[in-house]
């Protein structure tokens, strides 16, 4: 092995268990990975193991990860400043009830080179078509009629909205920021078709995300079929507050962001352009 060449070991099984090494993989056991690379250290001389990172970093910023061993112990450049966390809650009932109403409508402000939250807008949003919240409903989100009645309308929220993206300077054009939602469905289908009902722009700002269900996908592997819940599984995490609360929606994407980030992903864009 001392005189093998790089280019007769870089196959994609010496790649896999290199870039397992080198970035701290998400599934690969961290009790065995000091002597996981021992071993191979011990197979490959230094020059090669050196080679094999430099491609393999290549490969893997390629994919989303930091491929750095600074990864492993702080967190790698993300691509923007501010990660906005959004997760609302909406009128619904057995059957649906059409259209549904947003009636909570949390962001949170995330750094992206810190991973820590730095401010949060929270509102909850007074329903007009369908103004009783249904049992359901209640049940679901653990909103009550009390909590809505005489909030503003989701036009004087999305005004809310822009007041708090400038005074947190997220519209200056050399800041970049991106929603982050845990699904499609958030910035895709409710507030797009509410803002249609009700004549409404939707603001440019609104028109790109991050998916995590899609990023968590690519960090680990599998599909989070029960979303939140899978993935605080995955990642070894407690559920923060109650499930389906807009605001601890929030705080749970926001944390397994920055376990993820932690782990070396870096996170982009999965929406398609309107």
């Amino acid at each position: 092995m001392s005189n093998m060449s790089l280019s007769s070991v870089s196959d994609a099984s010496g790649c896999s268990m290199i870039a397992l090494l080198h970035t701290g993989a998400a599934k690969f056991p961290q009790n065995l990975l000091s002597r996981s690379r021992q071993a191979v250290s011990s197979l490959f001389p230094a020059g090669v193991l050196k080679g094999f990172s430099s491609i393999v970093s290549r490969k893997l910023a390629s994919h989303g990860f930091g491929a750095s061993m600074a990864a492993m112990s702080s967190f790698p450049p993300q691509r923007y400043h501010y990660f906005l966390v959004l997760d609302f809650e909406a009128t619904c009932d057995k059957p649906q009830i059409h259209p549904q109403e947003i009636i909570e409508f949390p962001i949170l402000k995330l750094n992206g080179r810190t991973m820590e939250i730095e401010s949060t807008f929270h509102m909850y949003v007074q329903p007009v078509v369908h103004p009783q919240l249904t049992p359901f409903c209640t049940e679901l989100t653990g909103i009550i009629q009390g909590m809505v009645d005489g909030q503003p309308s989701l036009q004087q929220v999305l005004e809310r909205v822009d007041e708090w993206m400038a005074k947190e300077g997220l519209l200056d054009p050399s800041v970049k920021s991106i929603f982050v939602t845990c699904g499609d469905w958030d910035l895709k289908v409710m507030l797009p078709g509410q803002c249609q009902y009700l004549g409404l722009p939707v603001a440019d700002y609104f028109k790109q995300w991050i998916n995590l269900k899609k990023a968590y996908s690519f960090a680990m592997g599998s599909w989070p079929k029960n979303g939140l819940l899978d993935m605080n599984k995955g990642l070894n995490l407690q559920h923060i507050g109650r499930p389906h609360s807009g605001i601890d929606d929030c705080k749970n994407i926001a944390n397994i962001m920055k376990t993820l980030a932690h782990r070396g992903f870096i996170f982009k864009q999965t929406s398609k352009p309107f």
